[in-house]
């Protein structure tokens, strides 16, 4: 595994351990826009390890779909997952009027603890 790739699995970890925080203490907001950035530097790790990196979130996930998703490396659940993350976070990060509740925090943080999981099982596994 590339440094490149052991960094980004360490900030998704950091990521989502903020999140958990921010959502015992009631930011959920702040929980959903880490849970998001957990996912997103899973996924980039999986990127690094193919020497391949995008500007655009679009283009990150849009990868991650197609190489990993597609290609049936990952269950399709992670497409939702990576999906509503990306939906919820710029909900949270630029809606005037959106409230995040409990609930959806909660889901997020979940989604992200188990794309994180399956991404570091698979690169152990198998890179």
């Amino acid at each position: 595994m590339r440094d490149l790739t052991k960094y980004r699995l360490e900030t998704a970890q950091e990521h989502l351990e903020l999140s958990k925080i921010a959502l015992e203490n009631g930011y959920f907001k702040g929980s959903i826009n880490r849970s998001y950035y957990s996912i997103f530097s899973a996924a980039r790790a999986l990127l690094s390890e193919d020497y391949v990196d995008f500007k655009k979130h679009s283009a990150v996930i849009s990868y991650f779909r197609r190489e990993y998703v597609k290609a049936g490396v990952f269950d399709a659940k992670f497409s939702d997952y990576i999906g509503d993350a990306f939906d919820f976070r710029n909900a949270c990060d630029y809606a005037d009027f959106f409230i995040a509740s409990r609930q959806q925090a909660q889901e997020q943080y979940e989604h992200a603890s188990e794309f994180c999981a399956a991404v570091k099982k698979f690169l152990e596994e198998e890179k």
